[in-house]
């Protein structure tokens, strides 16, 4: 197996396509990267921004090129002696346009007589296939056009023999009912990704759904195209560790990994035969090594009790259909207020039995402890929800994982916003900061354990970039002057919700300067993802007015403004700073490191679709140019300015150095400090490479800077690969002159 020695993640989309990705090819080399890592190829939605919800895992999308637009990819890539990475979606597929899903069509046309009916996980014994898409209980606007029944832009199939008659009539008589949309949480029928009606789960434990799911990818796999795979979404799928398994038995060489989200201190299943992670746990150990752990604010309320709270609701309000099958497979509608609770109750994504029992057990304890009523009931339920052959065991533990997703990160992480830079998919918004002893820990176990595993700051799916959090780390050190701050910013620019104001400004600090319409689409996203004051299903206006009016304070000329300019002018440098800090340990850790697109710049970017703006490849690839023509030519390497190209030098240097020197990087060994300022340094030696990054640099400047402080370099001599200089003194000050991070390279 070839495990990469650096990823770069690129959003393949039908306005970025398979041939424009082909042109990235050089830069991507030059930078260092030994893959690219690619969004979803397969077939997906018309006009699909991201891939995930996949129309016919048959074919690559044509929307993208089809085929022949991949093999020109992977010539392109096997020309400079790169590989791919793809990202494959097993757990469901999209139906937002049933006529572009041929499967799904069939499904509609025939019912359970369709041979894809075993596709879906659909639970036929509960009726026709429900369809939540109408616009109201009304089915006054169906209409029968061209052999079809539509409503409005929606267009389903009309079983064969059964077009006679009314709209109203011909609906009657189809395998499937359109619904009110607002129904669709109560009523549906099939299993789906999450709350999203438009994406269905697939049944990729059958082996025949399997084989006809994956045979485009394996072909890739088979055929010399893709080197590794990522899975999406395992938490999703009735049997993970069978499914991997499965999959590693028909892509034996490939590296294999999973975006699986790990709670803090939750392992990995060590049987699954993967690489590792998509690197979410890596990214709460690196972010919060940079947080100052010495002041963290008051919280109003408890964060586990603001999760905890948050999943119960989602239970009930988003998940009551997948309740209802549950208690149809249990027997007994009675069970359902029992398994919302110790849904609820679950401090991981999901168990995976009979791997994990424990937090199946604790879950049940906690919920005995709130609901004693619910004791005897839950003790009858046990055995069936321990015994990984149940029906009812395997449903729950899909279920769990939708509880956690929806219940905390899309709601629980928008409504306790004491400091956003922690809110992020896999992290831990009451953990405030990571010492460097035990960050030092964790990536000993990441070498020791899962070294093939991926690390990475920025996703399509984080809710801040990364650079983002670093400015917002800064806050972290002064906090006292920044409650004063924020406390005449909320009198001159007052919301009419408290906790929503803490992310309202940390949110603006955070990306300052940024355009007012970036800023505002992302509030209203906030705000309704906190499903407070105003929601997806509910917008308040007078509330999202209040919200438009505020952020409208604070672009007006005047003195807000011109006090959030000053402000995040002075914290600015600081967060470039930690942004360094952060990205060079990021690259240099056990693990293989991913840049996010874009990222390799200074990254401001907010929750997707913000993050998944184009990224102008043509600036970054003449900057790259132009910093390898210097260096050349012994040119003073560039300031730590706006212009971000110290962060480009970083990323350059740090993955070329692991993909032509992997040697450098078999080992992990602490690098200690001594001195006045040690606190503030956090060094670590890969078997020759010796990272050294800046933390807490406020902190660090009202000391008076490193003063004594040196670090225990081993025998060298070393070199800075970032600055080009000879290593002649072991002072910290002498060793960051140029830069607030070094990268050495011994001999």
């Amino acid at each position: 197996m070839s495990v990469p020695s650096g990823t770069y993640r690129v959003q393949v989309r039908p306005d970025f396509d398979l041939d424009a990705t082909a042109q990235l090819v050089p830069y991507l080399r030059e930078l260092g990267a030994s893959h690219l890592y690619s969004a979803p190829l397969l077939s997906a939605t018309p006009g699909s921004p991201h891939g995930y919800d996949v129309v016919d895992p048959r074919a690559v999308s044509p929307q993208l090129g089809g085929a022949a637009a991949l093999d020109r990819l992977v010539a392109a890539l096997r020309a400079v002696g790169l590989g791919l990475v793809v990202d494959i979606v097993p757990n469901h597929m999209g139906l937002f346009r049933p006529d572009a899903n041929p499967m799904w069509w069939d499904v509609l046309a025939k019912g359970r007589a369709s041979g894809y009916a075993d596709w879906f996980d659909i639970d036929w014994d509960a009726g026709p296939l429900i369809v939540p898409v109408l616009g109201s209980e009304s089915l006054d606007d169906l209409r029968v056009e061209a052999g079809e029944l539509r409503y409005f832009e929606h267009r389903f199939p009309i079983a064969e023999g059964t077009g006679a008659g009314t709209p109203q009539q011909v609906h009657e008589r189809q395998h499937y009912r359109l619904v009110y949309w607002r129904e669709g949480n109560e009523r549906l029928n099939y299993r789906r990704f999450f709350a999203v009606t438009e994406l269905a789960g697939v049944r990729v434990e059958d082996p025949a759904v399997f084989a006809a799911t994956h045979e485009e990818i394996l072909r890739w796999v088979r055929d010399g195209l893709a080197d590794g795979i990522r899975v999406d979404h395992p938490d999703g799928l009735r049997d993970p560790g069978g499914y991997l398994e499965r999959l590693r038995e028909r892509a034996p060489g490939t590296w294999l990994i999973v975006e699986k989200i790990l709670e803090r201190g939750e392992p990995l299943p060590p049987q699954w035969p993967v690489d590792g992670t998509t690197g979410y746990d890596a990214l709460a150990e690196v972010c919060g090594l940079f947080v100052d752990p010495a002041n963290p604010p008051a919280p109003a309320v408890a964060w586990d009790d603001e999760a905890h709270a948050q999943k119960l609701d989602v239970t009930g309000r988003l998940f009551p259909a997948e309740l209802h099958r549950l208690a149809r497979i249990a027997g007994s509608p009675s069970v359902e207020p029992v398994l919302a609770q110790l849904a609820a109750n679950f401090d991981v994504y999901r168990s995976y039995l009979p791997y994990g029992r424990e937090h199946l057990a604790e879950a049940a304890r906690r919920t005995v402890g709130q609901r004693p009523d619910l004791a005897e009931a839950l003790d009858a339920l046990m055995p069936r929800l321990t015994d990984p052959a149940d029906e009812l065991c395997a449903r729950f533990q899909q279920l769990t994982g939708a509880v956690m997703a929806k219940g905390v990160e899309d709601t629980a992480m928008y409504r306790w916003n004491r400091f956003v830079a922690l809110n992020e998919v896999g992290g831990d918004p009451s953990r405030f900061g990571v010492e460097p002893d035990e960050f030092h820990a964790a990536a000993a176990r990441r070498l020791a354990e899962w070294p093939g595993g991926m690390t990475t700051l920025s996703t399509h799916d984080t809710k801040r970039g990364e650079d983002v959090r670093a400015r917002l780390a800064v806050l972290s050190e002064i906090p006292a002057e920044w409650a004063a701050v924020q406390a005449g910013w909320r009198a001159v620019a007052p919301l009419p919700e408290p906790s929503f104001e803490d992310l309202f400004w940390q949110a603006i600090v955070g990306v300052w300067p940024a355009e007012e319409h970036r800023l505002q689409r992302y509030l209203e996203k906030a705000a309704r993802e906190a499903n407070r004051s105003t929601s997806w299903d509910a917008p308040d206006a007078a509330f999202e007015d209040a919200v438009r009016a505020g952020l409208a304070r604070v672009f007006a000329a005047g003195d807000l403004r011109d006090e959030v300019s000053e402000l995040a002018a002075r914290i600015t440098p600081f967060g470039w700073s930690n942004a360094l800090g952060q990205k060079l340990v990021q690259l240099t850790m056990p693990g293989v490191p991913d840049v996010y697109q874009g990222t390799e710049l200074w990254e401001d970017s907010l929750v997707d679709p913000d993050n998944r703006r184009p990224v102008d490849f043509a600036e970054r690839r003449d900057l790259l140019a132009a910093l390898d023509a210097a260096a050349a030519a012994g040119r003073p390497r560039p300031p730590v300015d706006v212009s971000g190209t110290a962060k480009l030098l970083v990323v350059s240097r740090a993955l070329r150095l692991r993909r032509d020197r992997p040697e450098l990087f078999t080992t992990y060994r602490p690098v200690a400090a001594a001195g006045a300022a040690q606190r503030h340094v956090v060094a670590f030696d890969r078997g020759g490479a010796l990272s050294i990054a800046t933390r807490l640099p406020v902190g660090l400047t009202l000391a008076g800077g490193w003063g004594d402080t040196e670090l225990k370099l081993a025998d060298g001599p070393w070199t800075d690969v970032l600055t080009g200089r000879a290593v002649a003194s072991t002072a910290v000050g002498d060793l960051l002159a140029t830069y607030p991070v070094a990268l050495l390279v011994r001999g």
